[in-house]
């Protein structure tokens, strides 16, 4: 039983883990304060879960799940582009309570508030990974090749220019540099792996509702990359763990599912609070939160 929850926790850290790091590519690298990420995690979610319920093999619908949200996020990034600091993140705010608003009212699609259930667990060349330990090797895997990934794109040229682009973007224009082109290449590999995370999670979870993807779900992402503190990968690795287990042990002081729900976003409330006013960099953050 013990292990079973272990296995768990290890699972949502590896999903948390995906979302975080591609958030952090556009906030804390390109310094495109995208508060719409979720709907991107949301966008996968369904995209595979309607694909492999249409009988599409799981690899396929893994891969367009991430396609499609990664299109989404081209078509923000296109019409975002003219948009900096507080702007910008009203406007991808918008775009997350459109996508939320499509989920709960096209019903004959996505099912409305009922959501989707008897999403199956992915199988893999004739691999079922239905064991929550399989399941894990599997969000590992995945994991460990979107940390690879984020982290070869930081270090590349288009990560200096990004990190350009973040620090002073009419500089580095004047250099020649097409920002435009490279805020929407952060945008969209943000969106794309967001869109991985959301396939895992569907098909984790084996049910998905607009409830699962409200902007309450943003609190904790936000919370981990700013703490984790901006352009930092391995602040993004250590604030996904300690921020995923920390809330845990109010499970066992015998609250009921609706005081834990709201006690959790309570703590990473605080906690993003407290960081700002008294480490604003994070634990190991290049940059301040501007």
């Amino acid at each position: 039983m013990i292990d079973a929850y272990f296995t768990h926790l290890l699972i949502l850290i590896g999903i948390y883990l995906i979302l975080t790091l591609s958030l952090q590519l556009a906030i804390g690298y390109t310094g495109l304060l995208n508060l719409g990420h979720v709907a991107f995690y949301a966008i996968g979610a369904y995209t595979s879960a309607l694909l492999v319920l249409s009988g599409v093999p799981f690899i396929v619908s893994l891969i367009l799940a991430g396609i499609v949200a990664m299109f989404f996020g081209f078509i923000l990034s296109w019409g975002t582009n003219k948009l900096r600091g507080d702007y910008l993140a009203l406007a991808t705010l918008g775009f997350s309570f459109v996508i939320y608003n499509i989920l709960s009212n096209w019903i004959s699609f996505t099912g409305g508030p009922l959501g989707i259930a008897g999403i199956p667990k992915p199988s893999l060349f004739g691999i079922s990974f239905s064991s929550n330990f399989s399941f894990f090797i599997l969000t590992s895997f995945i994991a460990m090749i979107t940390l690879i990934v984020i982290w070869k794109i930081t270090t590349s040229p288009l990560g200096r220019v990004m990190k350009a682009t973040r620090d002073d973007e009419l500089a580095t224009k004047v250099l020649g540099k097409n920002t435009f082109k490279v805020k929407t290449y952060s945008l969209g590999i943000a969106a794309f792996f967001a869109g991985i995370a959301g396939s895992l999670y569907a098909h984790y979870i084996t049910f998905i509702n607009p409830s699962s993807f409200t902007i309450l779900q943003l609190i904790p992402l936000l919370a981990i990359v700013i703490i984790g503190g901006l352009a930092s990968i391995r602040g993004t690795i250590l604030a996904t763990i300690i921020l995923v287990l920390l809330p845990e042990p109010i499970r066992f002081l015998g609250f009921s599912s609706s005081v834990v729900g709201p006690a959790r976003q309570f703590i990473y409330a605080l906690i993003l609070l407290l960081i700002l006013m008294y480490k604003p960099r994070g634990f190991y953050g290049k940059v301040e939160l501007e």
